[in-house]
This record gives structure tokens, sequence and C-alpha cells, in this order.
């Protein structure tokens, strides 16, 4: 069995897990083991503090065919790809600490995001499966295809609405309760309260995670931050500057 190893240097905010193949009983089982790193930017200064999700109505929200979704406005000169799982507690600390400057590039149509949602913390959820309902709900907001409404959920769910490890999470009607908030249409808050989504979401979500690790020689670590194949250093506080100057 392989073991996965923390990246943490500064400022930890990574959830790691290392694919390995090991015999048992004469048999190759998969192994995944995951470390979850916690604390060092729970006392960050949050960034723009007081600017909110993106909300300009001129940006839009697309779900691709991969199940990836991008944010932004037509036109904007930078697109990076954010990779998370809901359930991630250094994904949490990135969006709470960077999202409201990442809004606001957003709002300002210098940045668009595609966020490549993963679920290899499904098993750390109570229900066992939050991180795939929790990436179909995005999906379904996504498809619905208003970009402030999907910025305002999808910052809620990686915020003040994520689930501790192991701790209870959302119920599919509780995830709908949250998109009604940020303003979906009746048509969506279906499509997430029915799990219409879940099947397909696992699927993307599994294949993101493997291509994530692919990306990363072998393991999956999140939250990641990649500007086309550069990886983003995001323990330097000016990275979302950086990016857009």
């Amino acid at each position: 069995m392989s073991e996965s190893r923390s990246n943490y240097t500064p400022r930890p905010m990574s959830s790691k897990t290392t694919y390995a193949l090991g015999a048992v009983a004469l048999a190759l089982i998969a192994v995944i083991v995951v470390v979850v790193v916690r604390g060092g930017h729970d006392g960050a200064s949050v960034r723009n503090d007081g600017y909110g999700a993106a909300h300009d109505p001129g940006v839009h929200v697309t779900l691709e065919p991969d199940g990836s979704i991008l944010l932004g406005r037509p036109g904007a000169p930078k697109t990076i790809d954010i990779f998370e799982d809901p359930i991630c507690p250094g994904c949490g600390n990135m969006e709470r600490i960077y999202g409201q400057e990442i809004a606001q590039k957003i709002d300002e149509g210098t940045l668009t995001v595609r966020y490549r949602l993963v679920n290899f913390l499904d098993n750390r959820s109570r229900s066992k499966d939050y991180s795939s309902r929790a990436v179909a709900a995005n999906q379904c907001v996504a498809e619905g295809g208003s970009g402030p409404v999907y910025a305002k959920l999808h910052t809620e769910l990686f915020t003040t609405k994520r689930p501790s490890e192991g701790g209870a999470d959302l119920s599919n009607d509780e995830l709908a309760a949250q998109a009604r908030v940020a303003g979906a249409p009746e048509s969506v808050l279906r499509c997430i309260s029915t799990g219409a989504k879940v099947d397909t979401a696992r699927t993307s979500a599994t294949a993101t995670t493997d291509a994530l690790g692919a990306a990363l020689g072998g393991s999956a670590a999140t939250p990641a931050v990649f500007d086309g194949k550069t990886k983003i250093d995001v323990n330097n506080e000016d990275w979302v500057v950086a990016l857009t100057s």
C-alpha cells in the first residue's frame, strides 16, 4: 500500500487521496488513502471581504459535457481550473479566504473559472455519498444557466454549509433548499431533490479525480488550481492578483 503525503508548507489547505495497488489474498485491490491537512489558514485574512459571490448579470455559467462547470463573462482573458471536493476542509478554507477576490475578478471580466468537482471524500461523509450528491446539485444549478445563482450556491456549499468529515451532511431536499435561497427555479430544485443527476455526477467526479491524479503525478489532492498545465501555488496570498494582472 502506498502512503499519502502532506505537501503542507507554510499555509496548509490540502486533502489528498493516493491510489495504490496491493496484493491481498492473491488478488489486486485498489486502496485509497486520504489525509486531510487542517488548520493554518483559519486565522488568515479574507481577501476582498464583503464583496460576496459573483453577482454581475453578465456572468454566465455552463455545464460542460465532462461535468465541469464554467463560470465567467464571455471574452475573459484568463481561464483557470479549480479542483475541489465538497467536503474538503482545505477547499472550504480556500473559498473562505479567496472566494470573494475570485468573484470580483469574475464580475470584472478578467477571470473565468472552470470548477472541476471531485468526490473522493464520499466515504468521509455520514451519508457516504455527500460529495457525489453535492456535485450533482452544483451541476443541476449550472444547467439552469444563471451565473449569479450558481456562484451563490457554490459559495454557500463550500463555506457556511460545508459539512465536516463524519458530521451530518445535507440531504437532497436540504441541498435543494440552498439552491432555492440562491434563486434557482423550480425545475432546478426538482433536479436536486430527486437526485436526477447523482449517477452521472458520480461518474464525472470520479473521472475528474483520476484526471487530477494524473496531472499531479499519481495522487489527487484538493484544492488544486491550474492555469493551463501549470499548477498554481495557492499558498502565495497574491495568487489571484498574479493571475489577473
